[in-house]
């Protein structure tokens, strides 16, 4: 078999730690990217969603966007090692995966979506001008796209 220090580490190694999944980051990894994250602009990106939702419940009527906004906030802190999916995929059957989801991420879109997820864009495209922020820019990219239609969404921690 021979010296593992002579013939180096596996490739599904970094830093001494294993491969933890598809995604080919370590835990490592994903906690100095989510450190990172969380510094420059996670923590406060995380507190909009918390806040927005927070005002959702004030008005009653946005009840049903609350705790979606949550979600959102709960992933704007610590994006990384953790996906977006439908709840329907998950095998999951509720109000928020039929049509009633469809009109909610409707109306969702129309009064708050489309803004919400702009403004994460312009974020991504600054943070791909400047290469190091490309992991940066992805995730946002993720944060767009569930702003537009967050009912019958959840995050998961990667498999």
């Amino acid at each position: 078999m021979g010296n593992r220090l002579s013939s180096g580490p596996p490739s599904s190694y970094l830093w001494g730690v294993p491969d933890s999944g598809a995604t080919g980051t370590t835990p490592v990894v994903r906690l100095i990217l989510n450190i990172l994250w969380f510094i420059f602009g996670g923590w406060l990106s995380g507190l909009l969603w918390l806040l927005g939702g927070a005002i959702l419940a004030l008005t009653i009527v946005g009840l049903p966007w609350t705790f979606a906004a949550w979600r959102i906030a709960s992933y704007s802190f610590w994006p990384f090692g953790r996906e977006v999916v439908w709840r329907d995929e998950l095998g999951e059957q509720d109000a928020g995966t039929g049509p009633l989801g469809l009109v909610l991420n409707i109306i969702w879109f129309i009064f708050a979506g489309w803004y919400i997820a702009l403004s994460h864009l312009l974020i991504a495209v600054a943070e791909f001008i400047t290469i190091i922020g490309i992991p940066f820019a992805l995730k946002d990219l993720e944060l767009a796209k569930l702003a537009l239609a967050p009912i019958g969404r959840t995050i998961r921690d990667k498999p």
